[in-house]
């Protein structure tokens, strides 16, 4: 086909590429502008609790897991109590350790180099972010009850909350970047977020965060978890230099 003077010569080859960068740009935008959102969420809100704005709330929601008669008994039989231990472990250090562990390993043997690198950046930069984040808020954690499970840092933002959100969303993103059918996509982030609110929910039933302590931490994992893929989209989506 011959062009017409003036007509901008096209090669067919760079079409397919010159759409899907579109789309990645597009997409880009949007899931830009949802990190964007959580942070400042997270912001927002660590300006209220530095500000005491939720002192009521916390209070009131952190009491409706507990016994009226006796404040540090948690609601439940005895055996709803160890459960939510082993839920909260979930979120801990040793279990997001070997989900990522056993995660970047099976990626690689499937040669997903990229992706391997992303969870681990995640996660990484998570741990690093919620460590500076806990430093520089510094708040002390629930004193109204009895601690059910053992705690040594700072409560704002939720150390398990943030950093289950990041690991187990960013794998949920992995997963469904590389999966075909619709289905198994819907399943990896319904079993992630699942797994994110029980974690967060089991931190307040067992009176070691304050609810703020886990929206927050939520929110800066949520956002967490977006700008990781972003970082896949932008360099996966590295067109390949057509062959001479």
């Amino acid at each position: 086909m011959i062009a017409k003077p003036g007509e901008d010569r096209v090669d067919p080859r760079r079409r397919p590429i010159q759409t899907l960068l579109k789309r990645v740009e597009s997409r880009t935008l949007v899931i830009l502008g949802a990190a964007a959102g959580g942070l400042w969420a997270f912001l927002e809100l660590g300006d209220d609790v530095g500000e005491g704005d939720t002192r009521a709330f916390d209070r009131n929601v952190l009491l409706a897991f507990r016994d009226p008669a006796d404040l540090n008994d948690p609601l439940g039989p005895r055996t709803f109590e160890e459960a939510m231990r082993d839920v909260t472990a979930l979120g801990g250090f040793t279990v997001l350790t070997l989900v990522t562990v056993v995660a970047v390993l099976a990626f690689l043997f499937h040669r997903k180099r990229l992706h391997a690198a992303v969870l681990v950046g995640a996660v990484l930069s998570a741990q690093l972010v919620s460590d500076i984040a806990k430093s520089f808020y510094d708040r002390p954690r629930p004193d109204l009850v009895a601690h059910g499970s053992y705690v040594y840092s700072a409560s704002f933002p939720s150390g398990h909350s943030m950093l289950s959100a990041t690991t187990y969303l960013t794998l949920a993103m992995l997963i469904s970047s590389l999966e075909p059918t619709r289905a198994t996509k819907v399943l990896a982030y319904v079993l992630a977020a699942l797994i994110v609110v029980s974690v967060g929910l089991s931190r307040v039933y067992l009176g070691v965060h304050w609810p703020s302590d886990v929206i927050g931490g939520w929110a800066l994992g949520a956002a967490w978890s977006l700008l990781a893929w972003i970082v896949l989209l932008k360099l996966g989506s590295r067109p390949t230099p057509p062959r001479a």
